[in-house]
């Protein structure tokens, strides 16, 4: 006589299924927590609060200004923009201006023209 206590082979494959599923999603939560702090730790270094470096403007006008006819006047405009805007385009030309939104889109208050060279 068989014993009532024994549970048919189903039964026991469905709770093997069971554990073995359980154990699978224990082990991916276990992964995902690290996976989110590396989310953060990125996040905090791309949201710094702390201000972009400082340029040398000085020198960066005077590689922007090299081939212009009014060497002295670029160098003064270009000084000033960038000191409000902490970037210079690459270059002397001004197919690169795009590179540095606000120094692109600065205009003079009185002529309503491009200030930065």
């Amino acid at each position: 006589m068989a014993s009532s206590k024994t549970k048919p082979p189903a039964a026991v494959a469905s709770i093997l299924l069971l554990l073995l599923s359980l154990l699978l999603l224990l082990v991916d939560a276990a992964a995902h927590p690290r996976l989110l702090e590396e989310e953060v730790q990125a996040s905090r270094r791309e949201r710094s609060l702390l201000p972009a470096p400082k340029i040398d403007c000085g020198g960066a006008c005077l590689g922007r200004c090299a081939n212009n006819w009014k060497n002295e006047m670029c160098i003064k405009m270009c000084n000033v923009c960038c000191n409000r805007c902490n970037c210079v385009p690459p270059g002397t030309g001004q197919d690169t201006r795009h590179l540095c939104p606000c120094y692109d889109t600065m205009l003079n208050p009185r002529t309503n023209k491009l200030k930065c060279p």
